[in-house]
């Protein structure tokens, strides 16, 4: 996709694969609108990026993605200045170690990496409808093999356990693209998830530090990490791909589990609950 004069909104910017995302769309041509929380970290953000491409176009906008209120109230924002959105990359990941609520009250995990993605693509689908060709990406990982979507206790309310609540949401993610891409077919709108590899973000900030220590030289750096993002966003070889799971730029099947259909529609029509659809 040719990125001059294209509009993407990129979560999770200021640190990680989704900086490194941003400084190469931006470099290509993109006028980027990134939802920041930390409008310290986004004015730093934004210096970085005007530094390598001093003609880039940056829109920082207000969002706390693990607030319904602020994800409606940049979308509201964001509709009111553009009419048009070729690109957006659900990117903003977080791995919360202790049970810890949004403001919401929802589990901390599931909210900011499932519900935030799943309430503000919904609430952006007409303007991505009005900007086709366009594309819908969603960074997943491969822990989404591990666990399935625990319906029973979805907050895991009784035992929290992370990494199940952790997995359940990156498979929530896979589910997701899944469905949509199915709902967006003959729209020229493509939707697809990755799995960026294990890389040193902070991500892993809240882990014991022996296991980040031990886990050091088998990471990739953000760098490396985020170019399946950026295939994704910009290669014409997928121009027609949706509904796809991708690891080092290539399709990768994912767990059965992210396949099941029924799954998929349940996952919807809770997720729809949640977030007042």
């Amino acid at each position: 996709m040719e990125l001059q004069g294209k509009v993407c909104v990129i979560t999770g910017a200021t640190s990680g694969i989704g900086k490194e995302t941003a400084k190469t769309l931006a470099s290509k041509g993109a006028s980027l609108v990134l939802p920041i929380r930390d409008s310290l970290k986004g004015d730093i953000l934004k210096d970085e990026i005007l530094e390598q491409t001093p003609d880039a176009r940056i829109d920082l906008m207000h969002c706390n993605l693990g607030s319904f209120d602020s994800i409606r109230n940049f979308v509201k924002e964001f509709k009111s200045k553009y009419d048009k959105l070729h690109i957006l990359i659900n990117n903003a990941g977080i791995w919360e170690t202790k049970r810890n609520l949004s403001e919401d009250g929802v589990e901390m995990n599931f909210a900011v990496n499932h519900l935030a993605p799943f309430l503000m693509t919904n609430l952006l689908l007409d303007t991505i409808k009005n900007s086709t060709p366009a594309r819908i990406i969603n960074v997943s990982s491969d822990a989404h093999r591990t666990f399935k979507i625990n319906f029973g206790d979805i907050e895991y309310e009784k035992r929290y356990f992370s990494f199940k609540v952790y997995s359940q949401s990156k498979l929530a993610n896979i589910l997701f693209t899944k469905k949509l891409s199915q709902m967006l077919r003959g729209n020229d709108v493509t939707v697809n998830c990755l799995h960026p590899g294990l890389v040193s973000t902070g991500l892993f900030e809240k882990m014991p530090k022996l296991m980040t220590g031990l886990m050091k030289p088998f990471m990739l750096t953000p760098a490396k990490g985020a170019e399946t993002i950026i295939y994704l966003a910009t290669s014409p070889e997928v121009e027609k791909t949706s509904g796809e799971y991708f690891a080092k730029k290539k399709t990768k099947k994912p767990a059965s589990e992210a396949l099941r259909q029924d799954v998929a529609n349940k996952l919807w029509e809770v997720s729809e609950k949640y977030v007042g659809l």
